[in-house]
């Protein structure tokens, strides 16, 4: 008490992020208990019917449950597959030499990710379009017929999993460029000394200096394995490609807040975070034995 009283102002500086956490992400959690209710708005939380786990056994025996499984996890797995990219980017910047085109190099990459993502999916359904898609017009120039490529399910995935590396190459390439910073430069000039070559020094120095950080973001890339952001594929969705579009994200918005479906939609969401916790859990114990975890 007496080290908190000589140091309040660092407390009252940390005080408007606990009120935020405390206000918005832990009082509000009282609410997944209708997921085991038959939530009714004019009962209440606490005045509605338990009905325990039926919602779940609902889920788990419904027509969708595979398919919204095998769609989530599929694109997280495809994402997880460009996972080192945003690391290969970042060691080819650091070893830029030339300063306007290093900078020019990171401002480009780094662009994309300020555009909002309803600008995003336009330009992405603008650039695709059968009729006067630019990519459309290259296609046909190589002799061949346009594709509609946002009307065709298996090109779906493809087309969310590139965009969005695309769009947030440059910024992840950030964390791994402040990484490198920190790499000792004497270890450099210790590697030059023994005739290591540039990628010999990228290879045993640079990559097992920022692994932490890898394993850091690796970890908590599959912490989310199936909570793909809904927003961007919602607006990329349409009847046309509904069955590689549709995942769990999207089904809880559309029975949640379009259908009124409160306790289901719950209980379809408190899944979702259940198996993305059992996720992170699992693979922080294994990276645990490389020496680097979350805790």
């Amino acid at each position: 008490m007496r080290k908190m009283v000589k140091s309040w102002q660092l407390y009252v500086l940390l005080a408007p992020a606990l009120l935020y956490f405390l206000i918005f992400k832990y009082i509000p959690m009282y609410g997944v208990v209708i997921a085991f209710k038959n939530f009714r708005p004019i009962d209440g939380i606490f005045g509605s019917q338990w009905v325990g786990f039926d919602h779940f056994i609902r889920f788990f025996n419904s027509y969708y449950f595979w398919d919204l499984i095998w769609n989530t996890l599929s694109i997280s797995l495809y994402q997880l597959l460009l996972f080192p990219i945003p690391i290969i980017v970042a060691l080819a910047f650091n070893e830029l030499r030339a300063g306007k085109f290093k900078k020019s190099a990171q401002t480009i990459t780094y662009a994309p990710h300020f555009i909002s993502t309803v600008v995003f999916v336009g330009m992405i359904i603008a650039f695709l379009d059968p009729a006067t898609g630019i990519i459309n017009h290259f296609i046909q120039l190589l002799g061949f017929d346009p594709i509609d490529f946002m009307a065709s399910p298996k090109w779906f995935k493809t087309i969310y999993v590139f965009s969005g590396q695309w769009q947030e190459l440059g910024w992840s390439a950030i964390i791994y460029l402040a990484a490198l910073a920190g790499v000792d430069p004497q270890l450099h000039e210790a590697a030059k000394v023994d005739g290591a070559t540039r990628f010999q020094r990228i290879w045993y120095v640079n990559i097992p200096g920022i692994m932490p950080t890898i394993i850091i973001l690796l970890i908590l890339n599959m912490g989310s394995m199936l909570a793909v952001g809904f927003e961007k594929i919602l607006l990329m969705q349409n009847p046309l490609n509904l069955t590689s579009s549709n995942i769990i994200a999207t089904y809880v918005y559309e029975i949640g807040l379009l259908n009124g479906q409160f306790s289901y939609s719950t209980a379809v969401g408190l899944f979702n975070a259940v198996i993305n916790f059992i996720i992170l859990i699992t693979f922080n114990r294994l990276a645990r034995r490389t020496g680097t975890s979350l805790w």
